[in-house]
């Protein structure tokens, strides 16, 4: 019935709350599955930790936290397979660039000086 999937996507987004998310609703013999596919600004805007907002008394909020590097190379290794990147390095880029559009730093610096830096080669990525 409508109002259990309802009741069923309402539960599974429940540490999500004030975010927009994407949920797979996978439907077989008319029984509904619920995945929760998070993009990668919901993971950048979960790794900040703040405290969930009301979209409706705020609109277009700016994130201006930090989130360290590990995390976004977390973020990454999550998106890996949703990435169009050849290498994990290339998703960590997708994802600082992700960042730097929510309005975020990493580690206090600007989401793409920290491209600049991995294209130099001065800051090493995992290969995995």
């Amino acid at each position: 019935s409508p109002k259990k999937v309802g009741d069923d996507i309402a539960k599974a987004t429940g540490d999500w709350k004030g975010l927009r998310i994407t949920v797979k609703l996978t439907i077989q013999n008319r029984q509904a599955q619920i995945e929760v596919v998070p993009s990668a600004s919901a993971l950048i805007i979960k790794a900040l930790k703040e405290p969930p907002r009301d979209r409706k008394k705020q609109k277009n909020i700016k994130h201006s936290g930090s989130v360290s590097f590990d995390e976004i190379v977390n973020i990454a290794r999550q998106m890996r397979h949703r990435s169009l990147a050849r290498e994990l390095s290339g998703t960590i880029k997708e994802i600082l660039g992700t960042a730097q559009s929510v309005g975020c730093s990493i580690d206090g610096r600007h989401p793409h000086d920290i491209i600049d830096d991995i294209n130099n080669g001065v800051i090493e990525c995992p290969a995995v």
